[in-house]
């Protein structure tokens, strides 16, 4: 998983152990991704999922007591398609994609990576370096 920068990797964590969700549920990793990776849904994250049901809130998408941006409604739209399928209007990528700018663009490409498996290979190669290079250095 490619995170934006640490705050958004601890922000994930945080959705994750409110959630208490089990690590190989991988809708709820991406809509916990677009979620933490973006300040406002965030913020908002109650409004969007309802942690105590575990379970996605589609009224906030036209509820009046909160208001999310064009941008950001586009992700809230990507991420519970990704989770459980959701449709409505304005969920085609086309939709999805023209509002984005290029930080949630790419928070939304990485989402739809992360949903289909197909995450970036060269940092898991990274990743499991690193790892043998940590225990080649613990033997020495």
């Amino acid at each position: 998983m490619l995170f934006k920068n640490e705050e958004h990797q601890q922000r994930f964590m945080h959705l994750v152990a409110e959630d208490a969700m089990h690590l190989k549920d991988v809708e709820r990793q991406v809509l916990f991704y677009i979620l933490s990776g973006n300040h406002d849904l965030y913020q908002k994250r109650h409004n969007i999922y309802d942690f105590s049901e575990h379970m996605i809130s589609p009224e906030c998408l036209t509820a009046s007591d909160v208001d999310f941006s064009t941008s950001s409604k586009a992700l809230i739209k990507l991420g519970f398609n990704l989770y459980n399928g959701y449709s409505d209007t304005g969920i085609s990528p086309l939709d999805i994609y023209y509002s984005l700018d290029e930080a949630n663009y790419n928070l939304a490409q990485e989402s739809i990576n992360i949903r289909f498996g197909m995450t970036n290979i060269y940092q898991q190669e990274q990743i499991t370096e690193q790892h043998d290079d940590e225990e080649w250095d613990m033997e020495m």
